[in-house]
């Protein structure tokens, strides 16, 4: 039997704080393989966003580690997630869109205090309609967030909170504690 493998204490710290905070009910974690190439130490979570028991938005967020450090990363630690949800067609198509979508992440980051450099991204926006063999649902939207970012320190708690609160945007979520009001039409009204 191998001895076990003594993990970086960075990248044992950084794992913890992941691992430590609590995201809002309507988002789950689960831990996932992390990919084993792009850095010598990596760690991956995948998340969940419920919204009346519907799946409305899932992300990945992936923790890298290279204790020699990374010139583009600018640190030893590097942090890079993938967000989608579904969005109306309305919304999909609004060319101000992937602005809000990066706002999104920002603003999460700075709310959280998680202090952070060299971060890029992109923000896709998608529209499909079926058809033929496929044709069924109308038209769809979708916004597609990838990101990458070094965190300041290895304290990673605001760093993962941030995220689910860029989840909860994405997700369409109201902020927590607050109640969406119900469609209060009547029976048949348009």
């Amino acid at each position: 039997m191998a001895p076990p493998i003594a993990l970086p204490e960075t990248f044992a710290r950084a794992v913890a704080g992941l691992r430590s905070a609590a995201p809002r009910p309507e988002i789950t974690l689960e831990e996932v393989g992390a990919p084993q190439r792009l850095a010598p130490y990596a760690f991956a979570l995948a998340a969940t966003v419920l919204r009346d028991d519907d799946e409305v938005a899932t992300g990945r967020l992936i923790l890298l580690h290279n204790p020699v450090g990374h010139e583009a990363w600018q640190g030893t630690l590097r942090l890079v997630t993938y967000v989608t949800a579904e969005l109306e067609v309305d919304l999909a198509a609004d060319p101000l869109l992937p602005g809000v979508g990066w706002t999104w992440l920002t603003d999460a980051l700075d709310a959280q205090d998680a202090g952070h450099r060299a971060i890029g991204g992109t923000v896709t926006q998608t529209m499909s309609t079926r058809f033929g063999d496929l044709a069924g649902p109308p038209t769809i939207g979708d916004i597609e967030i990838r990101a990458s970012w070094t965190p300041i320190d290895d304290d990673l708690t605001p760093h993962l909170l941030g995220w689910c609160a860029l989840l909860a945007s994405t997700a369409g979520l109201p902020p927590p504690g607050v109640t969406a009001l119900a469609d209060r039409r009547p029976a048949g009204a348009a």
